[in-house]
């Protein structure tokens, strides 16, 4: 078949469908300058819209608790909780009043631009009980922070984080009964955020929605907290330089599921992904991944995952990892700790002369 005639002022780029993950070279993942982004240009007339206010929640409480399930019955994310927190948002009058009700579900138009345009950011967070029944958050700032940016990133309105913290500290407290006090066992919390305008016109949307709902939790994994096996993936791209992998974007997530089953049929719990011509290592699953082994020549124990080049989710598990790494095995033990790029050959070359020690992924639903 003739190639189709290529227009003046346009390159022709034919790709070869048995090397695709091959033909395009690594390109040059260093940026100057980070774009910035937002839903409005006057950022005066989003600072005068009114921010979420803890103080004017509002509460109803379920006439109908549900039962508890044994900690060892429980199935990742398929439990609920009683209730759940929201916050809607317009374009005219900024976050209205907090609400927490009893558990329900959402009523939306056929035509909310989150069904048809992917509009739509969450995050992951855990409450847990120490020895003592006191509940604690695991940096939920880092949390707020991050959904706020990916908010900004796709056009969704930014919010106030600790005052929202506030409230998912409060609607925690309620929700106390159902958090596991089991070793290894949480209420996992799922704060999301979706554009709620209705109109099938591609732009930012006029209203929101912010909700918080929490699901009691074990190992994330049918194994528990055994080790899983992986496929290098070099064949499907997990995410790319100037696009959204570093954001905890819904859209991320759907187009992981194909090669996730490949990698069942081949009999592995999970894809370790790679990127470009050299294989680069990025991440595992749905985790920040992370390889530990001996340097070739010096001995010298390392620790290495790829760095925020903004491929990576900033995941906060992983940078909570590598504060402690740095504080107990750099400083205390000669641990090189490092946050750069690695490929498949290195890590394949560490496991063949018998250097590689542990692999291992990070990230909240999974600890």
């Amino acid at each position: 078949m003739a190639r189709p005639a290529i227009p003046n002022g346009f390159k022709s780029y034919f790709l070869n469908p048995s090397r695709t993950q091959r033909i395009l070279p690594r390109p040059n993942w260093a940026c100057t300058k980070k774009a910035n982004y937002s839903i409005q240009s006057q950022e005066a007339a989003i600072a005068a819209l009114p921010n979420i206010n803890p103080s004017a929640l509002s509460i109803t409480k379920t006439t109908t608790p549900k039962e508890l399930v044994p900690p060892e019955e429980l199935v990742f994310g398929r439990t609920f909780t009683d209730h759940m927190l929201s916050i809607e948002w317009t374009a005219s009058s900024g976050w209205l009043p907090p609400r927490i009700t009893p558990y329900q579900n959402l009523s939306l138009d056929p035509a909310t631009c989150v069904f048809h345009y992917a509009f739509e950011a969450f995050e992951g967070m855990k409450a847990h009980k120490n020895s003592q029944g006191e509940i604690f958050l695991f940096r939920p700032d880092r949390n707020m922070r991050r959904l706020n940016r990916s908010a900004a990133r796709i056009a969704l309105p930014e919010f106030d984080g600790e005052a929202f913290t506030k409230l998912v500290k409060q609607f925690v407290k309620m929700e106390e009964r159902f958090i596991p006090a089991s070793k290894g066992y949480s209420l996992y919390l799922r704060p999301t955020l979706i554009g709620t305008q209705r109109t099938l016109g591609v732009g930012p949307p006029g209203s929101a929605l912010l909700y918080l709902i929490a699901s009691p939790v074990g190992p994330y994994y049918p194994t528990g907290f055994r080790a899983v096996s992986l496929l290098a993936t070099s064949t499907a791209t997990r995410a790319w330089p100037g696009g959204v992998g570093d954001r905890k974007l819904g859209a991320n997530y759907a187009p992981c599921i194909v090669p996730q089953l490949e990698a069942a049929k081949q009999g592995y719990h999970q894809n370790l992904w790679l990127f470009g011509e050299g294989e680069t290592v990025t991440e595992v699953g749905t985790m920040n991944f992370f390889a530990c082994f001996l340097e070739k020549g010096t001995g010298r124990k390392v620790m290495v995952t790829a760095p925020l080049d903004g491929t990576i989710l900033e995941g906060v598990v992983r940078e909570s990892v590598l504060e402690l790494a740095r504080e107990r095995l750099g400083k205390g033990e000669g641990w090189k700790v490092e946050e750069r790029l690695f490929g498949m050959q290195e890590l394949a070359e560490a496991a063949e002369e018998g250097r590689l020690l542990e692999c291992f992924g990070t990230g909240t639903a999974a600890v």
